[in-house]
């Protein structure tokens, strides 16, 4: 079995809990949109500003433009503000095992499509992000997962060959690119699917079970 030298995790849904509603509502309230006109125009420019096509600011202009509002000054900075928050809830089993991790000296790090105004305010919220040995912003390269030169990069900058990651994602696709490129990759939907498949996979001494079998039943 090849050894994981390095365990490299997404941070949306993975380090994050999902979105929170109460932030969602937020942006509603201040763009006056539909549930389904704010859903749409959100998700439809998101990996543009992900990849740093575009910064907070074209992007929110882009969105209203597109459910056919025009935003003041106020507007954006309270919208900037709510999407940090909708990203802000925490999945405390999945931290808890990389501090974990990073206590027993293995390498980790962070490789999220995240916006550049979204970065910048989780990081100032939680100091934890800065405890990782490497963490990969998209929007910074101008590229977004699953393209493979994101994970070069992540690779590269945790000092560790591809095959001896260990990458966690939500999506699909951004497994599939991290197999492509020898990393060891597990799909994460709920903690207790994850924890189930580090079994499977002969991998008990990461999870140092001892705590962590106990915080699974902690998972948002």
């Amino acid at each position: 079995m090849t050894p994981v030298k390095a365990v490299l995790f997404d941070y949306g849904m993975v380090l994050s809990a999902p979105p929170d509603a109460a932030a969602w509502a937020r942006i509603l309230s201040v763009t006056g949109l539909s549930e389904d006109i704010l859903h749409r125009e959100y998700w439809a420019h998101r990996h543009a500003y992900d990849r740093g096509d575009l910064t907070a600011l074209t992007y929110w202009h882009k969105a209203a433009a597109g459910a056919g509002i025009v935003l003041t000054p106020t507007q954006l900075t309270d919208l900037i503000a709510a999407d940090t928050d909708l990203w802000a809830q925490l999945n405390p089993p999945m931290l808890e095992w990389a501090q974990h991790l990073q206590r027993a000296g293995l390498r980790t790090g962070i490789l999220s499509n995240m916006p550049d105004a979204v970065e910048a305010g989780l990081r100032a919220r939680h100091q934890w992000i800065d405890t990782f040995d490497h963490n990969t912003w998209s929007h910074a390269l101008n590229l977004a997962k699953p393209e493979p030169a994101i994970y070069l990069h992540a690779a590269e900058g945790l000092r560790t060959a591809p095959e001896n990651i260990l990458f966690i994602d939500d999506r699909t696709e951004n497994i599939e690119a991290a197999l492509a490129l020898g990393m060891q990759a597990i799909l994460y939907t709920t903690h207790a699917a994850f924890v189930n498949e580090m079994h499977t996979r002969n991998l008990d001494h990461l999870l140092q079970l001892q705590g962590h079998t106990a915080s699974q039943n902690g998972k948002l």
